[in-house]
This record gives C-alpha cells, sequence and structure tokens, in this order.
C-alpha cells in the first residue's frame, strides 16, 4: 500500500481485509466500503453501563465492562435501547493497523439525525474516536439515544470509520486555493480560519426552516428505510419570515446550511462544530462528507449540509447566516473507485432539508 499522505478510499479499504489490518466477524456486506469510509456493524451484544467511561492507558474495554455493566442485552433478534441510557457493544470490525496509518470515526449521517449519540472506543484509549496509529485490537461502540428510543440489532451499523497516511488537512492557503478552483462552499467571500471553511444557518423564508424532535415518541428501527410518519416524531418549524429561531436548552434540532457544499472527487472533509465560545449552541454531531459530495458530475449539484443543532444551559437565538460550524478538507491518498452518489445508494446527495432515511417524504 502507498504510504502517500491522505485518506485512504475505497479500494485501499479493502486491501486491507486482505492484508489482515482490519478483521471482521463475519464477512463484509456488498455496500460497508464507502468512497473514503467504513460502515462498522455492531456485534451480538450490549451492555448498559452505569456512566460513559474511557479505559485509560492501562486498560481494555473488557476491564472496564466487568465492573461497570449493569446486564446484557443480546442483538441476536434485535433489541430496544431506551433514551437517556448508555450502552456499549463490541463491533464486529477490529485492526491491527501498521505504524504508519491511524483512524478516526463519527457517526453515520443517519444516525446523527436521529439524535443517537455515538462515540468509539478502542482499548487503552484516552479519547474517543481515535484509533492511533499502529493500533491493534476490537473497536467498541458507546451508544445513547437522546430524543428517540430505538431497535438495534447484530449488524446494524450506528459509525464509520475513516483511515488516513500522514498528514492530509489542508492549510488555511491551499484550502483557499481549492476553494477559488473548485467553490467548496456557495459563498463569494468564504470565511475561512482555524483549519476549516465556515457554514452558516439557513432560516431565510416564510415556508419550512427546520424540525424539532417530539418527545414520548414510539421507538424507531434504525435498519429501517422510510417506515414512518415524519408528524408522529417531528415537529415542523416554519419560518414565517422571522429569519430567527429561538433554540430551547436541550431541544435536538434538525437544520440546514445556507450555503450548497462541494467536496471535489481528490478530497474528503469532515464537519466540526462550532467553537462554543460563540454562543450557547453547538453542531451536536461531527460528519463526514465523501469524495463526490455536491459534486455536479456525480449528481449532487446544491447539495447542502444538514445540521444537528442543539443549546445548552440557556436558550439561544440563531439568526440567519450566523456561522455554525466549519468543514475541514483533506487531501485523498489515491482516488476512489465510486464517488459519493453514483450508484452507492447514497441517500443524501442533492439534498435540501431533509431528515434521515427512516422517515417517509411528504
Amino acid at each position: 500500500m502507498s504510504k502517500t499522505p491522505g485518506i485512504l478510499p475505497d479500494h485501499a479499504i479493502a486491501a486491507l481485509l486482505e492484508q489482515k489490518n482490519l478483521t471482521t466477524m463475519k464477512p463484509l456486506d456488498h455496500d460497508q466500503v464507502q468512497p473514503a469510509s467504513l460502515d462498522l456493524r455492531l456485534g451480538a451484544k450490549a451492555y448498559r453501563v452505569r456512566a460513559s467511561f474511557l479505559p485509560g492507558p492501562r486498560h481494555s474495554v473488557a476491564d472496564k465492562l466487568s465492573r461497570l455493566s449493569m446486564h446484557e442485552i443480546d442483538l441476536s433478534q434485535g433489541a430496544v435501547l431506551e433514551t437517556g441510557c448508555v450502552y456499549i457493544v463490541e463491533l464486529m470490525e477490529g485492526l491491527a493497523l501498521p505504524e504508519h496509518l491511524s483512524a478516526s470515526t463519527n457517526p453515520k449521517s443517519s444516525t446523527g439525525r436521529l439524535d443517537i449519540f455515538t462515540r468509539v472506543i478502542p482499548d487503552f484509549a484516552q479519547e474517543f474516536d481515535v484509533i492511533p496509529s499502529g493500533y491493534r485490537g476490537p473497536l467498541y461502540l458507546e451508544i445513547s439515544p437522546r430524543t428517540f428510543p430505538v431497535i438495534v440489532r447484530q449488524g446494524s451499523r450506528l459509525s464509520q470509520i475513516r483511515f488516513r497516511s500522514g498528514h492530509s488537512v489542508l492549510a488555511e492557503d491551499a484550502l483557499m486555493a481549492l476553494h477559488r478552483a473548485e467553490t467548496l462552499v456557495a459563498s463569494d467571500m468564504p470565511n475561512i480560519s482555524d483549519g476549516g471553511i465556515a457554514l452558516s444557518i439557513d432560516l431565510e423564508g416564510e415556508g419550512l426552516v427546520g424540525y424539532r424532535g417530539k418527545h414520548h415518541t414510539g421507538v424507531i428501527d434504525v435498519d429501517r428505510k422510510a417506515g414512518y410518519d415524519i408528524l408522529d416524531y417531528w415537529e415542523p418549524i416554519q419560518g414565517r419570515g422571522k429569519g430567527e429561531l429561538i433554540l430551547d436548552p436541550d431541544e435536538f434540532y434538525i437544520l440546514v446550511s445556507r450555503e450548497a457544499v462541494h467536496v471535489p472527487p481528490l478530497f474528503a472533509a469532515e464537519m466540526t462544530p462550532f467553537d462554543p465560545l460563540v454562543g450557547e449552541f453547538r453542531v451536536h454531531y461531527a460528519g463526514f462528507f465523501d469524495p463526490g459530495f455536491g459534486h455536479a458530475e456525480a449528481g449532487g449539484r446544491g447539495a447542502r449540509a444538514v445540521l444537528e443543532v442543539r443549546s445548552h444551559e440557556v436558550p439561544f437565538i440563531l439568526e440567519h447566516g450566523q456561522i455554525v460550524g466549519r468543514l475541514v478538507y483533506e487531501r485523498m491518498m489515491d482516488p476512489p473507485t465510486a464517488l459519493y452518489g453514483s450508484g452507492l445508494g447514497s441517500n443524501y446527495q442533492a439534498q435540501g432539508l431533509k431528515l434521515s432515511k427512516h422517515f417517509r417524504a411528504g
């Protein structure tokens, strides 16, 4: 495998399995490898734990579970995970990374849009969602549904992993040059700082500008597509020409970026939460954007970023055009075999304001 700095594309991820740098309890699903990431699958057992934890440099996750687990849940036939509870599940995929490869993880888009809080934990970890170079061992997923109770089962995919060699993040000058050449966000004067390019919120107009999650709803099966009525789970938010929205503390909102987003084929991007020092809100879930997201040749002209937003501590007023997050771009090690949206069954290419795939349109 090439050691050129960059994010590993789909064919290099597949090669990790052949080289035994990636281990699996069952063969990979046919659509598990994405252009620049790999979906991770839940194993057969979930453990309800008293609280979230990190194992620290002297302990495996299994060591901690032996002390903190309250009870074990069989996922082979599916099980309900309740809101406000914390669960740990060993994933089907494990790693035996070479010294030149590291990895990071994130919730899948559909997971974030259901307000399911997830973080990957490797053994001996001192931080979540970061897998150091040379790591050898299992991976575990912390799961905490926040708004809706959910049904999951062995093989359900809630998170994804991205592999990288070396340092591949674009510096600000390179990011500006790429924007001038490729129009990364639909803005003539992009705000580029802190290593990323800003996204702002769209609250303009009289009509629908977002959704707020309802409480005390029925369960949602994470593997069931287009199976639920939107109004049973969401309160639509109308703009009414105000151009602003008051975020209530600890409520969950689905909103959309003002700018269309473009990820060129030789790059990948990641949404980072906005600095909380500028306001009592944050984009709740960071997310991966695969090569080809919003790319015209892949059917994505005009794709906007859907944002999962929370306010903390106090009510906070969001105004149209206010910055809510930043996109960090990284180089790909090689071009992917397929782009996001190109025959991959991608759910969110060319999207505007859109809930997760679990809800029926209209």
